[in-house]
């Protein structure tokens, strides 16, 4: 005569999803990057989530620009623009930059807000994994996303990724097509003012223009050029290897 099976005690199912669901997210999220550290991604979170706000809006002649370009295909000048802008001391963190983060607490307890406590490893995260908007858990899965790439990939493959698919107007992604939408060239052909430039309207691409510059635009871009040629020029990139 069979047994029934005795069935497994709702705390003891709980418990095992308690432990198994995060460890399935974990395993996901680490097989993503692994696979990113060598697959260039087709596109990334934002730019999904851009076509589908046109979708929404039934803009259904939206169109994203987007056109991978690895590193050595672009003017050197582009990279070197970005970490000028966006993150000096890209080369020296683990993917945050704690006196960034400590110099943009104290100036927001002062009621002022300062610019670069992101980093370019975050951002690089944000962009491909995440979804736009602030909340603490956005906050806390960039974070575990940071500590991945910053683990698994080198510093330049983050760099890389970031240059191809930061945004850089409203359904323009990555130094390629942006090139090609406001100089209509290759970014291969990017002298050092246009790489500055295409920098200079980072973070805000919606709110700046590298088409038409305004004075900010032009005011930052001729500081992200001082910056450039401060952390060495194209030879900063050897500090990568």
């Amino acid at each position: 005569m069979s047994r029934t099976k005795p069935q497994p005690k709702p705390r003891r199912r709980w418990r095992r999803w308690l432990i198994g669901v995060p460890l399935v997210l974990v395993l996901v999220t680490v097989l993503q990057v692994a696979a990113l550290r060598f697959i260039d991604p087709p596109f990334s979170a934002f730019m999904a989530g851009r076509q589908v706000d046109a979708w929404a809006q039934r803009d259904f002649d939206f169109r994203i620009a987007y056109e991978w370009r690895d590193l050595d295909a672009m003017a050197r000048h582009v990279p070197v623009a970005l970490v000028a802008a966006e993150d000096q001391n890209f080369a020296d963190h683990f993917g945050f930059d704690l006196k960034a983060i400590e110099k943009a607490r104290a100036n927001n307890e002062r009621g002022r807000r300062v610019r670069g406590a992101s980093t370019i490893s975050q951002q690089t995260a944000k962009n491909l994994f995440l979804w736009s908007g602030r909340s603490w858990v956005r906050k806390g899965i960039e974070a575990w996303y940071t500590l991945l790439i910053e683990a698994m990939w080198p510093k330049r493959r983050i760099l890389e990724v970031y240059a191809n698919v930061a945004e850089f107007g409203d359904g323009v992604y990555g130094a390629q097509a942006a090139a090609r939408s406001y100089f209509r060239k290759d970014a291969k052909r990017l002298g050092p003012a246009e790489a500055a430039r295409l920098a200079a309207v980072l973070p805000s691409p919606k709110r700046y223009s590298a088409a038409r510059p305004g004075p900010y635009v032009k005011r930052r871009t001729r500081a992200i050029e001082r910056q450039m040629r401060h952390i060495g020029g194209a030879a900063y990139l050897r500090s990568l290897d």
